[in-house]
């Protein structure tokens, strides 16, 4: 008879960073979930919910995806082997998705764009990115005023209540 093991630990709490600006400042055509590549007081930074997607972007070279730019914090508790806050970090995928994402930067306009950071139910770090289109001034101001609209319906009906 196998045992189960019922003490492992899970997950549940998923820390989740947003790149608040990527669909302000782009119109996202394609998401992409891929892993990544982090060093051990990486992953504690982490999981304290301390990170940053501000400037980030990511590029293809020679068949690997890479992140540009990410920002987690040196670990507190940490030794002298901390990490540095901002190095370049191998962003896990499949062949097929790191060719398909290859051939869509080659495309004038577009561009690979990191949207969440997150840790999934295993405890693995998950960044989602976008094909993303860089949007017009014009877009911009429509994107708000559709969002004030929407504010101010959802206040009517509260209120109407």
């Amino acid at each position: 008879m196998a045992k189960k093991n019922k003490d492992k630990v899970k997950f549940g709490a998923r820390v989740l960073i947003k790149n608040r600006r990527a669909t302000f400042d782009y119109e996202i055509l394609d998401t992409y979930t891929a892993g990544l590549v982090l060093l051990g007081t990486e992953i504690k930074s982490l999981r304290l919910g301390k990170a940053s997607l501000v400037d980030t972007f990511c590029i293809v070279d020679r068949g690997e995806v890479w992140a540009k730019n990410i920002y987690i914090p040196e670990y507190f508790y940490g030794s002298y082997n901390n990490h540095t806050a901002r190095r370049d970090r191998k962003l896990l995928l499949n062949k097929k998705e790191i060719r398909e994402l290859a051939e869509v930067v080659k495309n004038v306009g577009l561009t690979i764009v990191p949207l969440k950071l997150y840790i999934n139910a295993k405890g693995l770090a998950k960044l989602e990115i976008g094909v993303a289109r860089g949007k017009k001034q014009y877009d911009k101001r429509q994107d708000l005023k559709e969002r004030d609209m929407k504010r101010e319906l959802e206040q009517a009906r509260r209120y109407k209540i």
